[in-house]
């Protein structure tokens, strides 16, 4: 996984394992984990050189990663959290109220960029490939835009569950009484959770 103990995919393992082992052994796992990044950890599945057998991945490089026989899906985050968010941008207070017109042109970029690849998953797909200079097929990106497990949205899904799990095993001392306590209020008219 990209960094243990701390990661999104860290916390979903521990999340699985309480769950599959009782919340008292949610670290179970953690002494079999290896920081490694997505890109590393897709060289050394699909080489299977480096001793790594498993990879807790991220798209792009989980449907490289399946494209292979020999590779399948043991525990999707899905599985142990239904719908949620991945990828949240964060800033502090400070940087907000500091830049409100730079934080207010993010805002209203982020909410455009969410439009347009709704509006043109392929050529969403396109623009990345071209600004990124990667060599993966269109198609494959466009499946990965697309995917039914993919969603383009500002709205925050599940955070709640990360932060009461968090803060139960003692990885945060504060417990947010609600998702928009770890949200600014430009986004708290949303339906998130």
């Amino acid at each position: 996984m990209p960094s243990i103990k701390v990661s999104v995919q860290a916390v979903l393992l521990q999340m699985a394992a309480a769950a599959a082992f009782g919340e008292d052994n949610y670290a179970k796992l953690d002494s079999l984990t290896v920081s490694m990044s997505p890109p590393d950890a897709t060289i050394a599945m699909l080489s299977g050189t480096g001793g790594i057998s498993s990879a807790f991945s991220v798209p792009p490089f989980q449907f490289q990663q399946l494209e292979q026989k020999n590779i399948h899906t043991v525990l999707s985050s899905f599985d142990v959290l239904g719908p949620h968010s991945f990828t949240v941008a964060w800033t502090s207070a400070r940087f907000r109220k500091d830049n409100p017109e730079l934080y207010a042109a993010f805002i209203d970029a982020v909410k455009e960029a969410t439009a347009i690849i709704a509006a043109d998953p392929k050529g969403t797909a396109q623009s990345w490939i071209g600004d990124t200079g990667s060599k993966l097929p269109l198609d494959m990106v466009t499946r990965v835009v697309t995917d039914s497990n993919v969603e383009w949205t500002m709205t925050p899904a599940a955070t709640m569950k990360f932060a009461k799990f968090m803060h139960k095993v003692g990885t945060t001392r504060h417990e947010p009484a609600s998702w928009k306590d770890m949200f600014f209020p430009e986004i708290g008219n949303l339906n998130g959770s």
